[in-house]
């Protein structure tokens, strides 16, 4: 690393929070993310019928991988969690909707978009960790197992073995329980749906988002 590390302090440098923000959501767009905003940690809408969804219709992921459901964290736990968290930087990425749409044609930009969110929220959860805010972490978009195991015939982490890409994965904020859908709308940017039936001349764009809960 270029920059000094500098020593852990009690208060986890909280004065110098709001630039170490700043910093972060300038760093979100410098790695590719379409837009980053600061937000509250009040502004997080946390809500079990998010992962209601991964069940009902079930998802091709559901229950494949540690880092989805049932098998990742419970909304109820991130909620409790999140109370002794203020700020975090949240971003998304627009990509064209037949990335999005599950298609064979598309499946190495598929997986290339879905990367990029799991680098964005690694790259900054590992400078607040050295910036001394090292409680951290991160949540990213789909599944870690479909985006980077694809060719796997299972997660290795489910049968009890270190997980191939273990720094790199995580579950996706839906995956815990985080409304992305409304999150993004009231940040005041567009999001539009797109499931298993949609058609990509229909819809406007696609979008990824993730999210790094600071301090």
């Amino acid at each position: 690393m270029s920059e000094k590390i500098d020593r852990i302090t009690v208060d986890m440098n909280a004065a110098r929070l709001p630039e170490d923000l700043e910093k972060y959501k300038a760093k979100a767009m410098q790695l590719g993310a379409t837009r980053a905003t600061i937000v509250s940690i009040k502004e997080i809408p946390v809500d079990e019928r998010i992962v209601l969804k991964c069940q009902i219709p079930r998802c091709f992921g559901y229950g494949t991988s540690v880092h989805c459901p049932p098998h990742t964290l419970k909304p109820a736990e991130l909620r409790d969690i999140l109370t002794g968290f203020q700020w975090a930087v949240f971003f998304t990425l627009d990509v064209p909707p037949e990335v999005i749409v599950r298609d064979r044609g598309t499946i190495k930009e598929r997986e290339a978009a879905y990367r990029k969110i799991f680098d964005i929220v690694g790259e900054i959860e590992s400078m607040a960790f050295y910036d001394g805010h090292y409680l951290a972490f991160g949540f990213a978009a789909g599944s870690c197992r479909h985006t980077f195991c694809s060719q796997q015939e299972s997660c290795q982490a489910m049968e009890g073995k270190r997980c191939r890409i273990s720094l790199r994965s995580r579950p996706s904020m839906e995956a815990v329980g985080i409304d992305v859908y409304k999150m993004a709308t009231a940040t005041g940017w567009d999001i539009y749906p797109i499931g298993s039936n949609a058609k990509p001349e229909e819809i406007s764009k696609g979008t990824l988002a993730g999210i790094i809960i600071i301090q």
